[in-house]
């Protein structure tokens, strides 16, 4: 069994299901707006997370699967609005829904498909879930509504400012990336019926999958190649971004070494990227780094022990190794 086989059986259920979700919508430029990015590719993880939990808990993956939609809705409606914050003009290889179709429709698309996801939720079948846990699912997908746009805030309050503690970057990236992965995880245990330990470890399984999964990115920024990742290498430096790596590098260096990365961020000049990774080599940011991704994995893999075995719960192991030891 391969992560990618299981992300191309999942997600051709859930794209039918968004399909369906969005093919109501007037007029007809706001629904292929809304609809852009949704066909435009994507590894599809956080929904096939919400139907593995809801299987590895005893439950039916057709249940799961408006939940599912719900969850990679929500992803995309953040993705629209960030291409507009950050004026990124490409997204998966394609152009951006803004850069089509100008920033107020993207805005509205964006707006549109985070009330889609909340409709498909409750579009689940009653029959065979109970209304008390759609309930709960929903309250897990708003909760990580509400984080992502914190993380978000937190994100842009990070420009510029270069005394970022540790605690405050992991923070960010919990509720700006890990949030929304332990609600995918914990809603489709919530759909499946799964008990309370159940459902507690694998948000918690989604929690520690999704922090590793941003600082593996990290690290991939200045260890892979450019034609792995799809973008040159070091171009979290060039945009002076706060890394992992950048506040631990900062946590320890001499005052010179200090002065002298906060100068590289400054540029915005890739023939600095070396020097900046040198300094990370240095004090051993780069190490630091993966190591943690390896922790919170290994911890996300022991916490599925609350699981009888399965296909689902075999799958799930895979993905978390899937998230440290992908080149992009």
């Amino acid at each position: 069994m391969k992560v990618t086989q299981v992300l191309k059986e999942y997600s051709e259920n859930v794209d039918v299901e968004i399909g369906e979700s969005l093919k109501t919508i007037d007029p007809s430029s706001l629904g292929e707006a809304s609809a852009h990015l949704t066909k435009a590719g994507g590894k599809k993880m956080r929904p096939a997370l919400v139907v593995l939990c809801c299987e590895a808990v005893g439950g039916r993956k057709e249940d799961a699967f408006k939940t599912a939609a719900a969850v990679e809705l929500i992803h995309t409606f953040s993705l629209i609005h960030d291409d507009i914050m950050d004026k990124d003009d490409m997204r998966r290889g394609k152009p951006s829904v803004h850069a089509i179709w100008g920033e107020p429709m993207a805005i509205l698309a964006g707006d549109t498909i985070f009330s889609k996801a909340f409709e498909s939720i409750l579009e689940t079948n009653i029959e065979h879930v109970q209304p008390q846990r759609i309930m709960r699912a929903m309250s897990a997908a708003v909760d990580a509504c509400v984080k992502l746009c914190e993380g978000q805030a937190l994100d842009i309050g990070f420009e510029g400012k270069l005394d970022v503690k540790e605690d405050e970057y992991l923070n960010m990236i919990y509720k700006k990336t890990a949030a929304l992965i332990s609600a995918a995880t914990k809603a489709g245990a919530l759909i499946g019926g799964g008990t309370d330990e159940q459902i507690d470890a694998l948000a918690e399984y989604g929690r520690l999958i999704g922090m590793a999964f941003q600082i593996q990115d990290d690290y991939l920024d200045v260890v892979s190649d450019a034609e792995e990742i799809g973008k040159p290498v070091g171009s979290d430096i060039v945009k002076g971004k706060m890394t992992l790596m950048v506040v631990n590098t900062l946590s320890k260096a001499s005052d010179e070494d200090k002065e002298r990365l906060i100068y590289i961020l400054n540029q915005n000049d890739e023939s600095l990227v070396d020097d900046a990774i040198a300094l990370f080599e240095k004090y051993g940011a780069i190490e630091y780094t993966r190591n943690i991704a390896l922790e919170d994995v290994k911890t996300a893999k022991e916490l599925l022990n609350v699981l009888d075995d399965s296909d689902a719960k075999t799958a799930l192991e895979l993905f978390a190794d899937f998230v440290i030891e992908r080149t992009h």
